[in-house]
């Protein structure tokens, strides 16, 4: 049971006539009179245990878009039922309207509509349903909650799709008319060309030449000509094709920290997906594992879009755990998914030699093996801090920034030092910049 606004008005009516009468007994009177009158009400309402409730939610959405649920509300009875309707939501699921009225005329139903754009990742369950039927006055409602299932999973929001058609021209290029003349391990022969002055000598291919001169002596001497001179053909080699790409997502302590509107596990799925894209484009195969103690979610042998499908399924409800990385069980784990070389990504967080001293640990191991390039995500206010010193306090804090950098400059260097790369940008810009340096790596011929 609950009452409106309509009975609060009713009871504060009674005012004039307390005040006008000045007897003890009006005010009790009245307050009798409003309960007798709201208890009719409530009785003349249709009764919502009733109706039946049902609720439609669609099955995925990403983060930050806006999809639709609905709630069908059947009407058995023969009157007609006033209903308030609030369709609830965690408030992570961004509903919008979560209240709103309803008439349902007797042996029908209706459908109301409630828009979800969610602002957090995972998967995000419908609450209750609950209904007040309306007597005629609309001064007392009959309240029942109802369960209706539902659940909405939200998967990242790959904003960095954008920059994937750029990635994409330059990976076309990269494969196609600006073949690279390298030689040895990591590329693949593509064509033969004439040989150009500057062009590496260690790419002629000598049995060509000969023949392609045989040729034309042949010819020449056929034709009655003179002697011919000898032609050079050098071999072209483009990026080779069906290389490992191994993605491996840090979800331990480090993850959980908020960086603008994100976590810096939301920042390292975007990279993940963005070169996870753009080295499937490439005809290299990709494997995605998220780790911090245990195997929190694994992508294997998949291809094209369904690489991508696989990859968010997997990341929509994985959220950081407040520990520490077992860095020791990552050798194994990328030995369980390649027994190739292959380019290893870590995307973990990089900020101190102290709190990395795990990660420094196990990367002599990987870079035996593979080629292993560390994407941390840097927090711009550190840098921002540096640049306000007007006062003593922002000078203490630009002091502790200062010194921040400087660890991170020295855990790069110990990165490199061990035969690895590293990568750290902003949120926004480190998807983007972890795909330059798997293209620039593909061009150098070390992929």
């Amino acid at each position: 049971m609950a009452i409106t606004g309509w009975f609060v008005l009713l009871v504060a009516a009674g005012a004039v006539p307390i005040i006008a009468i000045g007897e003890p007994w009006v005010l009790p009177t009245w307050l009798v009179v409003c309960v007798a009158i709201g208890a009719v009400d409530a009785a003349l309402a249709p009764s919502p245990r009733d109706l039946t409730v049902s609720r439609t939610v669609p099955p995925r959405a990403r983060l930050g878009e806006t999809v639709q649920a609905t709630v069908t509300i059947a009407n058995p009875q023969r009157r007609t039922a006033h209903l308030a309707v609030r369709d609830a939501w965690r408030p992570s699921a961004g509903a919008h309207p979560t209240r709103q009225r309803l008439t349902v005329p007797g042996g029908e139903r209706r459908t109301l509509t409630t828009d979800l754009t969610p602002f957090r990742r995972g998967a995000i369950p419908g609450a209750e349903v609950t209904i007040r039927s309306f007597g005629p006055l609309r001064l007392v409602a009959r309240q029942v909650s109802f369960s209706a299932p539902g659940t909405l999973t939200v998967l990242p929001r790959f904003a960095s799709r954008r920059h994937l058609p750029s990635r994409l021209a330059r990976l076309r290029e990269l494969d196609g008319s600006a073949s690279v003349q390298l030689r040895g391990q990591g590329t693949e022969f593509d064509s033969l060309r004439e040989y150009v002055r500057g062009d590496d000598v260690r790419s002629i291919d000598w049995r060509a030449s000969a023949r392609r001169t045989g040729t034309a002596e042949r010819a020449a001497r056929h034709g009655g000509g003179t002697i011919v001179q000898p032609e050079l053909v050098v071999r072209t080699w483009r990026p080779e094709r069906d290389r490992r790409v191994v993605v491996l997502v840090d979800s331990g302590r480090s993850a959980a920290a908020r960086i603008g509107d994100e976590t810096r596990l939301d920042t390292a799925f975007e990279t993940a997906l963005l070169v996870g894209a753009l080295a499937s484009a490439a005809g290299d195969r990709v494997d995605l594992a998220i780790h911090d103690r245990r195997l929190r979610g694994r992508v294997r042998g998949a291809k094209g879009a369904e690489l991508l499908a696989k990859m968010v399924d997997v990341m929509a409800t994985v959220e950081p755990e407040l520990i520490e990385p077992d860095w020791s069980a990552v050798p194994q784990l990328i030995r369980s998914t390649t027994s190739q070389r292959a380019l290893v990504v870590l995307c973990t967080t990089a900020e101190s030699p102290e709190a990395a001293r795990a990660l420094l640990a196990v990367l002599p191991e990987l870079t035996r093996e593979h080629l292993v390039l560390v994407a941390s995500v840097d927090d711009p206010a550190i840098l921002a801090a540096t640049r306000r010193r007007s006062t003593s306090a922002e000078l203490a804090v630009a002091a502790a920034a200062e010194r921040a950098l400087v660890e991170r400059g020295r855990l790069a260097a110990a990165i490199r030092t061990l035969g690895a790369d590293v990568v750290s940008a902003a949120p926004a810009d480190l998807p983007p910049a972890v795909a330059d340096r798997y293209l620039a790596y593909k061009a150098a011929g070390r992929l």
